[in-house]
């Protein structure tokens, strides 16, 4: 049974996958504090109150929180008696190499997003996560990371709004009914969610134009189906697209352990 880990700066997704499906998904804010032993118990709970006897001897972790890996690999090696794969790192094959330049550092998230979005949707992809960052993935016609755009998330840009100016107030992300709004309220939804569309329509149309082709656009992170409800520009939403690479990643290492 596998353990499927995806930390991100926000939270940590914790999947269990039986092989064949995902028997249970559980969350958790990311804080590099956690212990091995909070960890543990904490997601044996929750696997009891979902029904989940499962037997873990399998542990894949992506995490863009160096701080927090130290503790999972203590996770993994105390309460399952195994060594994690952690993505990103050289022993841990992900299929097709990244080509980007030397010495590139590539969030291993990107890269399980990559490894997902072409074994799901074949090459050729835009991958847009709405994650911290809002990021943009290429993915070439052979499965390879080209490249691709960071920008801030939207609960990072709200939280910036907040701060710069002490008179707004914190509002909640949702599709405003007009553009123009009467109130402030308004006016800052319409700013945050238009304009968060404005910025996924434009970023997809010039890579598209800078590589001089059409190209198939993948949505996932959490705001993901928020955000469709104001664009066409999505060809597939895919909620559980990282947890799907980290199983496909941990399955191709399994089959290179045993030969």
């Amino acid at each position: 049974m596998l353990l499927a880990i995806d930390v991100g700066n926000t939270n940590a997704v914790f999947a269990v996958h039986d092989g064949t499906k995902i028997l249970g998904e559980f969350r958790c804010s990311t804080d590099h504090k956690r212990t091995a032993d909070e960890y543990f118990v904490w997601l044996k709970k929750l696997m009891t109150h979902a029904g989940i006897e499962a037997d873990i001897n399998e542990v894949i972790i992506s995490s863009t929180v160096p701080r927090v890996v130290f503790n999972l690999r203590v996770l993994a090696d105390r309460y399952f008696n195994c060594r994690p794969l952690v993505v990103g790192k050289p022993e841990v094959d992900i299929g097709t190499p990244p080509r980007v330049d030397p010495a590139t550092s590539i969030g291993p998230d990107r890269l399980v997003n990559t490894v997902a979005g072409f074994n799901r949707y074949g090459g050729n992809l835009i991958v847009v996560d709405f994650g911290t960052a809002t990021t943009f993935d290429v993915v070439d016609f052979d499965g390879a990371y080209v490249g691709g755009v960071i920008s801030p998330g939207v609960n990072v840009s709200l939280e910036s709004f907040h701060h710069a100016a002490a008179a707004l107030p914190h509002i909640d992300v949702s599709q405003p009914g007009r553009v123009v709004g009467t109130n402030t309220i308004a006016c800052m939804q319409s700013g945050i969610f238009w304009g968060y569309i404005g910025l996924v329509e434009g970023i997809c149309k010039r890579i598209q134009e800078e590589r001089g082709q059409a190209m198939k656009i993948i949505g996932t992170g959490g705001l993901s189906t928020l955000f469709a409800q104001g664009t066409d520009v999505f060809d597939h939403l895919d909620a559980e697209l990282t947890v799907h690479g980290l199983v496909l990643i941990a399955s191709l290492n399994r089959k290179k352990s045993n030969g």
